[in-house]
């Protein structure tokens, strides 16, 4: 199962790699035949790569309590639904406060996620894990990157502007002092990475840097978003949910992928039906008000999405 699993994770990761790629080629291509500034086209890819990353949350429920305890997984679906709609309504609510809490907790929630990731890889090829520290040196730039950057580029205002103009400042005066840490920080963790031949984590932060100041901020944590952290967070679910780990001893690693993401499908229409129903609520046009309605509920549904989460990321990196 093992040389199975592992040669998931790194056909996972190669499509990470390979999406944020065509994400920045077609950004920059774009860019030139329409107009760096038309929305349009940036808010159909970015819609396209959330709804590619909605399912991956979908199945915490299966991995968190035992099923045969009807009332602990009652009250854990009940929990989870209450913290979501909780954090929907605080964001519509509190705009720039409920921005600022999740841009940071999604930061450290992604960073740490695609460190497990890596750890789980190594675990499977056999291979020496990173050092604790490393992958602290790994996970602050790989979470950074492509959710603060993005955000304090001087191209983010017309994109936050067209989702919710409430958000265009959410940074007030530490715009500059937040990119450029970010940036050192990067620097820092591909300089220690390096050091420890780690050059294919040095390869991934680079094209999450690439991916953060090059393409327009709503592609960027689109693509990071679906195409990079959820793919690489359901290849993890692949060595937990039974039908996926059956199909993996069966030596079907496509099955066993195809079997962590059907769980998260309803999540994906109860998702993209809420968004809808969210837009045609709101006055700014359809496309934008859905935009921003799918990144209201994703970003909600990281709130108990983290907290389920968090023990399998601990485990994962060795903190007990």
């Amino acid at each position: 199962m093992n040389q199975v699993a592992s040669r998931l994770f790194n056909q996972v990761r190669l499509f990470s790699n390979l999406a944020i790629i065509f994400a920045i080629l077609v950004s920059v291509l774009f860019q030139r035949v329409i107009d760096a500034n038309n929305l349009a086209w940036q808010i159909v890819l970015s819609v396209f790569a959330l709804a590619i990353g909605i399912p991956h949350g979908a199945v915490d429920h299966l991995i968190t309590i035992p099923r045969d305890s009807k009332i602990r997984f009652t009250l854990f679906i009940t929990g989870y639904v209450a913290i979501a709609l909780i954090a929907v309504l605080a964001i519509l609510r509190w705009n720039v406060v409920g921005f600022e809490v999740v841009v940071w907790m999604s930061a450290l929630h992604f960073g740490f996620g695609d460190a497990s990731f890596i750890a789980e890889n190594d675990r499977l090829a056999g291979k020496n894990l990173m050092p604790r520290y490393l992958e602290v040196f790994y996970a602050l730039p790989a979470g950074c990157l492509p959710v603060i950057i993005p955000l304090v580029q001087q191209k983010s205002s017309s994109a936050l502007g067209k989702v919710n103009p409430a958000l265009i400042h959410w940074a007030g005066n530490y715009t500059s002092t937040l990119k450029y840490s970010v940036l050192l920080i990067a620097l820092l963790g591909l300089f220690m990475l390096a050091s420890h031949k780690r050059y294919r984590e040095v390869l991934d932060l680079i094209a999450l840097a690439v991916l953060a100041l090059i393409t327009p901020p709503l592609v960027a944590f689109a693509f990071y978003f679906g195409a990079w952290h959820a793919i690489r967070h359901t290849a993890r679910l692949t060595l937990l949910l039974p039908k996926s780990v059956a199909a993996a001893q069966a030596g079907d690693g496509k099955g066993s992928f195809i079997q962590a993401i059907i769980p998260g499908i309803p999540a994906l229409a109860g998702t993209v039906v809420i968004g809808i129903l969210l837009a045609l609520c709101n006055k700014n046009g359809f496309s934008s008000s859905l935009l921003w309605s799918l990144l209201v509920v994703v970003w909600a549904l990281t709130v108990p999405h983290m907290m389920a989460t968090a023990r399998l990321d601990r485990n994962a990196l060795g903190f007990k």
